[in-house]
């Protein structure tokens, strides 16, 4: 399904549709992510979370297994799978409808999602941390979130560098779609990676720039949710990020962002709402 033709990407088996941009609510079922570990830690809680950001207006969930907060010590795949499966199976028994996104750089565990119904693999490393990942995905009907990330998160933040970090990230995605255009696959999702081996002044180029990488035709997803690019402007801390999320989501919407990755899907669509309403009545 041509992305540019009717403004919608196949998902697997369900379509999403981006003429109006989309939330992806997180649902980390990590101990240590950066600001909700641990937070989910019963099936009832991650029901209820799921649900409240269902009715909050999310169109996909996306599921971590793994830290990928800056300095995280990543899991082994069998780790992540084992973390991964029983909650996945929970969440596509009890919402059948939801799209689901799995956000793994491996293709043993995309592997295992995709067979137990996830419709989206959200991969930080854009192919980058696995061999395997994209002739993989190349090979599947799930939709493919391909992301920049310069280094690993055990290193990503320990004194990223570039010489033009638009250019840069810019000749990245040239590099890592090709393989994906020559095998026709075309539901593929961009993601500059905010926050992932970048500075706060490489961030705010890349938002300066989003609009940019829509000249690949494939839709973008900015995931800013309460990082250090706000909280070191503001000197706030995750918990208190909320307001300048907000703020930083609704520049990227009016960069061209069609997906906003969020921990709080109220405000996020709150901000669709208003931009939309901007654009309709000028």
């Amino acid at each position: 399904m041509n992305y540019l033709e009717n403004k919608t990407i196949s998902c697997g088996s369900k379509v999403l549709d981006l003429n109006t941009p989309v939330v992806m609510g997180i649902l980390n079922l990590t101990p240590d992510s950066f600001f909700d570990g641990g937070s989910y830690a019963t099936d009832e809680e991650l029901l209820n979370k799921t649900a409240t950001m269902i009715s909050d207006g999310a169109a996909i969930i996306d599921i971590g297994a793994v830290s990928t907060r800056p300095g995280a010590i990543v899991l082994s795949a069998k780790e992540e799978i084992e973390r991964l499966l029983k909650p996945l199976k929970l969440l596509r028994r009890s919402f059948p409808e939801i799209i689901i996104s799995i956000d793994t750089f491996r293709k043993s565990v995309a592997d295992a999602a995709i067979s137990e119904g996830s419709d989206i693999i959200n991969d930080i490393s854009g192919g980058m941390l696995d061999s395997e990942m994209i002739q993989f995905m190349c090979s599947q009907s799930a939709a493919y979130v391909l992301m920049h990330m310069q280094g690993t998160p055990e290193s990503m933040q320990q004194n990223p560098y570039y010489d033009d970090v638009v250019n840069e990230v810019d000749s990245f995605f040239k590099r890592q779609l090709n393989p994906f255009t020559d095998a026709n696959k075309n539901n593929i999702i961009l993601d500059p990676g905010f926050g992932f081996g970048k500075t706060v002044d490489h961030n705010y180029k890349l938002l300066d720039a989003l609009s940019l990488f829509s000249s690949y035709s494939y839709p973008l997803l900015a995931g800013v949710s309460r990082k250090s690019m706000i909280n070191r402007v503001l000197g706030t801390k995750p918990p208190e990020a909320l307001n300048g999320t907000t703020i930083i989501n609704t520049i990227a919407l009016m960069k061209g962002a069609n997906i906003l990755r969020v921990h709080d899907v109220k405000p996020a669509m709150e901000a669709i709402k208003l931009v939309n309403q901007f654009r309709h009545s000028n």
